[in-house]
Parts: C-alpha cells; structure tokens; sequence
C-alpha cells in the first residue's frame, strides 16, 4: 500500500535537501582543490557533510533501503546542480537514466511494507 501524500511529500523532500546538503559537501572542497576557492571552504563542506549524515538518520525505514531509495533522487539532483551550478544542460541520456533510478527507488520505497 502506498503511504499517503503528505508521508511521500516529507520523504521526496527530506531526500532532496539530503541531496543538496551532499553535493555541497563535495562541490566545497572540489573549489578548493582546482584553486577557486580558499581552504576556509573546508569548514562548510564539513558541516554540510555532517547535516547530510544526520538527515539520513530522519528517515524510520530500514537504512539499507533508505540508502537504495535515497541514490535515486541523489542522481536526479545531481543532474538539476550540473544544470543549475555548472551551466551543463543534461541531455535525453541523463532524463532516461534518471527515470529508470525514480522508477527502481520506487519499487525500494514502496515495494516492501510491513503486514
């Protein structure tokens, strides 16, 4: 049974800000290494990092699964930031991929439920 709107709601969301709190944390020290942006960026990067951890906590289901279900919408919004940051339009490749990851993240999510 698919849980209700407002439960799907709050996990679409808490994933994505979990997505976006992960690509911060990398993209930071990214910035620092290829010389666009000071060691001070370190600092953010870890905290970023450590909300990411956290949020991943948030979620009641078994973390194998949340883990599964989460790499899907970390993929679709990787690609929104390649658009968004870098400026890099994705191509139909990426929009397929990213259909193909949604669609397994929800047979993860909603697959399996507790009698």
């Amino acid at each position: 049974m698919f849980p209700d709107l407002f439960s799907f709601g709050r996990m679409a969301g808490l994933f994505f800000v979990t997505a976006i709190a992960e690509l911060l944390g990398c993209y930071l020290p990214l910035l620092w290494l290829t010389g666009k942006g000071s060691a001070w960026l370190l600092l953010p990067a870890a905290l970023s990092l450590a909300v990411f951890v956290w949020l991943l906590t948030l979620h009641p289901a078994a973390s194998g699964r949340v883990y599964a279900a989460y790499g899907a919408v970390y993929i679709a919004t990787a690609l929104a930031w390649l658009w968004v940051v870098d400026g890099i339009r994705p191509g139909w490749t990426d929009y397929a991929g990213v259909a193909l990851a949604l669609a397994g993240a929800a047979c993860i999510a909603f697959g399996q439920r507790q009698a």
